[in-house]
């Protein structure tokens, strides 16, 4: 594969069976510069028929691919590693150019998507099982693990190929088949990658990939086909609510991934340089897009106005503009109405009485750019305090006892991870437990890791990804008893 991004080299048809096809009724769509405007692919807009003979390629290659090796499927999953590692370039450039971000960042998603691909590499041949012994002596029991069999996997755009690599890698591991569909505002990267696991010698039939502008038709298809037996999916909640719906018609396994509302908490001890960096990287990744990035900043009375202040001088000096430009800090948020989206959430909060620190603007000229924001003061009626912002707003309210935060940092319907800052073990231990989270960061902006389970409770979703647990989404147990 070439190791520079070049347009004309992109794949942009749908990938079934093992052979790359236009849509069945040759339809496309365009796919967006979000820094530019500019229109850079046209990509296959399949449709019910293309996701039909897709899921039914899925289910005739899962018997074959159920019986194959562990170490077959974990030296694919290695090769496949091996290749993402050796395009990183070309992948950061096309991921830059179809969704924004800076290539620094672009590159680090790289790093982590193909971590998955090697940390599920080392899962494959670990797949266990127990053996035990009936309550009365007159029985073995034996329990094995297999594949749960042909798998639904829908990504979003913020993160193209780390989301694809976080799904696509533990179904190959344990032995499923899979239908995929990329988000139709970046499917370009998760082409390329399609194109990578074909090349590492995936067989045909085990991965098909479907782009569409209507996903609802395409992945309506699947859960109804009864070839289908397990969906992971990752996104809004209200999305992932239907699709629940939809898998309850045929009792399929549901791995969900939902919106977040992260509290990030700053005690009266913390250390407030270490909280600015955290706040940083647990803000700004991605451009806030995000669903890990925190969303509320609760920080103690007591040091509310350094930390804003320290922090907005920080926010004010990144560098906004394309991700493909060296020196580049923060990206174009993805599309216009995420950029109106944001826009509202400050005029909301400023016209309640919140104090804008810095940004708050958009810049002149092409793209959908908004420039890193912060606010303090925030009440809590303001629309942000109950909304995933997916944005460079940083919005601070203070506090004054660690059971008002908790009692403030719990009053959400989403619960995906929380952050706190402070230099007391026992607080530290006390907001890890109390906290109504998935994933806690404690003095760190940073969660997630290929080595741990990512995943949240309440209505943030169902199911773990990655670490040791991330394999079992995707095998079923299977008892049988042998009499002595």
């Amino acid at each position: 594969m070439n190791t520079s991004f070049d347009p004309n080299s992109l794949h942009t048809n749908l990938f079934i069976d093992g052979t790359w096809q236009q849509a069945a009724d040759g339809a496309t769509f365009a796919v967006e510069n979000p820094a530019t405007n500019e229109v850079i692919a046209h990509v296959a807009d399949g449709g019910p028929d293309d996701a039909a003979r897709a899921i039914e390629a899925a289910g005739r290659a899962q018997a074959a691919w159920g019986r194959s090796t562990p170490r077959q499927r974990a030296d694919i999953l290695r090769r496949a590693f091996e290749m993402v590692i050796a395009n990183t370039e070309r992948l950061a450039a096309i991921m830059t150019a179809e969704m924004g971000k800076p290539l620094a960042e672009a590159r680090g998603e790289v790093a982590y998507g193909a971590e998955m691909l090697r940390w599920f590499s080392e899962e494959a041949v670990r797949i266990g099982g127990d053996s035990t012994v009936s309550v009365d002596g007159t029985t073995r029991i034996q329990i094995t693990k297999e594949p749960v069999g042909p798998s639904v996997l829908v990504t979003p755009w913020n993160f193209p190929l780390a989301m694809g690599a976080r799904k696509i890698a533990p179904a190959v591991a344990a032995g499923c088949t899979m239908v995929f569909k990329p988000a139709e505002l970046t499917p370009l990267t998760s082409l390329a990658l399609v194109a990578i696991f074909k090349e590492a010698g995936l067989p045909d039939g085990v991965l098909n990939v479907v782009t569409t502008s209507s996903a609802s038709s395409v992945v309506r298809t699947w859960t109804d086909s009864g070839i289908a037996r397990k969906i992971s999916f990752t996104g809004s909640t209200e999305v992932g609510k239907v699709l629940l719906r939809q898998a309850a018609d045929n009792v399929m396994r549901s791995s969900m991934e939902l919106g977040g509302n992260a509290p990030f908490i700053v005690l009266a001890d913390a250390d407030i340089e270490k909280a600015v960096d955290g706040a940083m990287k647990a803000k700004m990744r991605n451009m806030g897009e995000a669903c890990t990035a925190a969303n509320r900043f609760f920080v103690h009375r007591s040091v509310v106005e350094e930390f804003g202040e320290k922090f907005a001088k920080k926010m004010s000096e990144l560098q906004v503009g394309n991700g493909a430009v060296a020196g580049t800090d923060v990206g174009p948020l993805i599309e216009q109405k995420g950029l109106d989206k944001v826009e509202s959430l400050v005029a909301d909060a400023t016209a309640k009485g919140a104090r804008l620190l810095t940004g708050g603007t958009r810049p002149e000229g092409p793209g959908y750019f908004f420039t890193p924001t912060v606010l303090i003061d925030v009440p809590r009626d303001a629309a942000l305090m109950s909304t995933e912002i997916f944005g460079p707003v940083a919005a601070i309210t203070p506090f004054d006892s660690e059971d008002e935060v908790l009692r403030l940092a719990n009053d959400t319907e989403w619960g995906l991870v929380g952050y706190v800052f402070t230099e007391s073990l026992e607080k530290a231990t006390r907001f890890s437990a109390e906290l109504e989270v998935g994933m806690v960061g404690v003095n760190t902006g940073i969660v997630s890791n290929p080595a741990a389970p990512f995943g949240g409770v309440k209505q943030s979703g169902l199911g773990r990804e990655g670490g040791k647990v991330g394999i079992d989404e995707f095998l079923e147990y299977k008892y049988t008893a042998i009499a002595f």
